[in-house]
């Protein structure tokens, strides 16, 4: 049920951080992105956690998610893993101009991996993926994420699972800057 992406993303741009000159050309050098990628730059350098709406305290389900910059700011990469390693993934964001779309490809600990698209509307960002190897029979996802007024991070997926699409996981995050993510 897990077994797909968490993609987060929002539409607001953060400004850099303030600083004496000499700094801010520094910093300016190292947090360069594509300007495509701006998009992502809010969760450059955070971590969040969020529970699945099916988590119960006696089972409780969770991912760990956190983002960086890359290759040069020419990618986002983005980590995550769901109960301290019980699944995981890793994928590389990036613009690509013959498609006219942010494009990623997401690896995962289950064996599989998965190629999409992200588009941008009504300030949600939505995703659809085409998933090659999945044991459950998942050959695509699409997800619907978006920012809640109290900051929160709210996504929504359905799979497209042996032949019809089925409703998949429901996830809220808040940041929480202590978690880690954990591969075994």
């Amino acid at each position: 049920m897990y077994y797909t992406k968490l993609v987060v993303i929002s539409l607001v741009i953060s400004f850099f951080a303030c600083g004496t000159p000499s700094e801010k050309s520094i910093e300016k050098a190292e947090e360069t992105l594509a300007p495509q990628l701006e998009v992502l730059r809010p969760y450059l350098g955070k971590t969040w956690k969020g529970y699945f709406a099916d988590s119960t305290p006696e089972k409780p389900m969770y991912d760990i998610s956190t983002w960086e910059r890359a290759l040069n700011g020419q990618a986002v990469r983005n980590l995550h893993s769901v109960n301290d390693g019980e699944y995981g993934g890793e994928s590389i964001i990036f613009w690509d101009s013959s498609k006219q779309s942010l494009v990623y490809f997401y690896f995962t600990t289950a064996s599989f991996y998965t190629t999409g698209t992200m588009t941008f509307e009504d300030g949600k960002v939505i995703s659809h993926e085409y998933v090659t190897g999945n044991q459950n029979g998942i050959t695509e996802v699409k997800s619907i994420t978006e920012v809640l007024s109290d900051g929160k991070l709210h996504n929504k997926s359905q799979y497209f699972q042996n032949g019809q699409w089925v409703d998949g996981h429901e996830i809220t995050y808040a940041e929480e800057p202590t978690a880690k993510v954990i591969f075994k």
